[in-house]
């Protein structure tokens, strides 16, 4: 039988804006269908590591593969099997929640009945027809976490994917995005003990270096410490 080849793989990654070294020579291996958490206090390269994966990004050194595609070369063949959430909502304010669900369907060639499907899996049905820019910031969440799973991707890349999502809110869209989804995920979280209850594997950076890869259990407390001080 040949070993499935993992969903993503760094080999040597780095990034910098200017002067500023944002990511430097990072690598791991994450198998398809596990959690990567990745912590960090802010400005340690987490949201640059997203957006390197999302193809929004181009590394300056190293190798990127997403799904056996490397990046950037082939991000068009592989963005479509992608999932972003990330700290904007990417939806158009003036437009209804309807009305961006429909126009991601469009893109992604995805069913006019998957839209109502999301809608429904996060409760936004009865809201669907307001514009963005009327609600309250834990329902753009909400229709920000539809949009991120419209197209049933098979990464999802996951930047503090609850916030301003109530107890409730963060139960309800534990099916589409959380690790019951069965999807591989890259996440952040300002909650490091949260993240690392919910992954198989845990990458530490601090200034843009990895002080830490490995599964969860093997992070000692003052390892966390350190890396938040």
């Amino acid at each position: 039988m040949v070993d499935e080849p993992p969903a993503i793989e760094l080999r040597g990654l780095s990034r910098y804006f200017g002067e500023r070294t944002a990511l430097r020579d990072v690598s791991l291996a994450l198998p398809a269908g596990a959690t990567l958490a990745v912590l960090g206090r802010n400005g340690a390269g987490k949201s640059t590591l997203l957006r390197i994966l999302a193809a929004l990004l181009r590394p300056h050194a190293g190798d990127v593969l997403v799904l056996g595609e490397p990046l950037p070369r082939r991000a068009f063949a592989v963005r479509g099997r992608l999932g972003l959430l990330g700290h904007e909502p990417l939806l158009y304010r003036e437009l209804t929640g309807r009305e961006n669900l429909r126009y991601h369907a469009g893109l992604h060639r995805v069913e006019a009945e998957r839209v109502e499907e999301v809608l429904r899996a996060v409760q936004m049905e009865r809201r669907a027809d307001d514009p963005v820019r009327l609600l309250s910031r834990g329902m753009v969440q909400r229709l920000a976490v539809a949009r991120a799973v419209l197209h049933r991707p098979r990464v999802l890349l996951l930047d503090e994917p609850r916030a301003n999502l109530d107890p409730a809110a963060s139960e309800l869209v534990e099916p589409l995005i959380g690790r019951s989804s069965g999807v591989t995920r890259v996440l952040t979280s300002h909650d490091p003990r949260a993240a690392l209850a919910e992954s198989d594997l845990v990458l530490a950076l601090k200034d843009g270096r990895s002080i830490y890869l490995g599964e969860p259990a093997g992070l000692r407390d003052g390892q966390l410490r350190e890396l938040y001080s």
